[in-house]
């Protein structure tokens, strides 16, 4: 594609979410397929899918992906909404319901709170090791990336209600926003086989059924489906006023870290962690993003929480982190975003 035929591909994207052919760009870097959703002022306008979701099987747009750690935002929604409802607290001590046995000797654990769990401030590893779970901080001093906090936010939820996740899950967040194809235990073999991971030189990769859920990781769901979640994110459905103002707040800074430097010129006013997404402060509003990276799958969501303009990228592949500035470009997305993620690369 030439460098007019990309501007004019870019600009008309903009304007009504059409897609340009991926194939070339996939190509390039070495990504097997992606599947794409793309939404404008809160509605998905076109949906896409390029590229090989195993051997001798194309990716179409109803090719379920690992989410990877875009698992996070589902769980988060999940517990806003129970805690909307009344069946949950953001600040009441989790251990009251709920307490991991590894931890059973660390008064530590009466700090640990949902909010703490949804914002990584913890305390705990983003994953236990051979020797079981311990704290690498004190609960609320400091921020540290943990799938463990998900885990023992979605365990507190099954004590404190008396259901299991899963139930809870397609009760308030599957069911209500028509992800059919989505869940966190795999479905492969059962209607359409996942997408299967390949490694940085193009290799498949095993995959491994998923028989139990996993509140921070490998929950599946097509990009149209994760679009449909992400459009009633931004606007705060199921959610009671005050849990959506604590949604929009930074939990835990992280500017410093992250606009260190020469990264600042590109960075927006204040980034942090919010509530199960980071959120980037620009002086329009925020925008709500989240990336996943496993072995063979690399995703991405972002939404504007003023405009309701978003993206959702979902690859099988090592290599799949290279194709996400080229597609928010292609697609004529916000320049703000793809400003800030250059920065964030160089």
């Amino acid at each position: 594609m030439t460098a007019l035929a990309a501007w004019a591909s870019a600009a008309d994207a903009r304007t009504n979410g059409a897609l340009p052919d991926m194939t070339a760009t996939l190509r390039e870097q070495r990504v097997e397929s992606a599947s794409i959703a793309v939404i404008r002022n809160g509605r998905i306008v076109s949906t896409g899918a390029w590229g090989m979701a195993g051997p001798n099987r194309a990716a179409t747009v109803s090719t379920p992906y690992n989410l990877a750690s875009l698992t996070k935002p589902l769980t988060a929604e999940v517990i806003l909404r129970l805690v909307s409802a009344g069946k949950l607290s953001l600040d009441e001590p989790m251990d009251r319901y709920w307490s991991d046995p590894d931890l059973s000797r660390d008064p530590r654990r009466m700090k640990l709170t949902v909010r703490m769990a949804l914002s990584h401030q913890t305390g705990l590893p983003n994953w236990r090791d051979a020797k079981g779970l311990a704290f690498d901080h004190d609960p609320g001093t400091t921020t540290g990336y943990s799938g463990e906090g998900y885990q023992y936010a979605a365990r507190y939820a099954e004590r404190r209600t008396g259901q299991s996740f899963e139930t809870l899950a397609g009760r308030w967040l599957f069911a209500p926003a028509r992800m059919r194809a989505s869940g966190y235990v795999s479905a492969q073999g059962a209607t359409m086989p996942i997408a299967v991971p390949y490694n940085d030189v193009g290799k498949p990769l095993p995959v491994e059924r998923v028989t139990r859920y996993n509140a921070a990781d490998l929950a599946h769901a097509t990009a149209r489906d994760y679009a449909r979640f992400l459009i009633d994110a931004r606007n705060d459905r199921g959610l009671i006023a005050s849990v959506s103002a604590e949604r929009s707040k930074s939990q835990a800074d992280l500017t410093p870290g992250i606009c260190a430097g020469t990264k600042a010129t590109t960075c927006p006013p204040w980034t942090g962690f919010g509530l199960g997404w980071q959120l980037l402060g620009f002086p329009e509003g925020a925008t709500m993003l989240h990336t996943g990276k496993d072995a063979g799958a690399f995703t991405f969501a972002a939404i504007d929480r003023v405009s309701g303009d978003g993206i959702v990228i979902l690859t099988n592949s090592d290599n799949g982190w290279r194709i996400i500035l080229p597609i928010l470009e292609l697609t004529g997305s916000d320049p703000k975003l793809i400003a800030f993620l250059r920065g964030q690369m160089n």
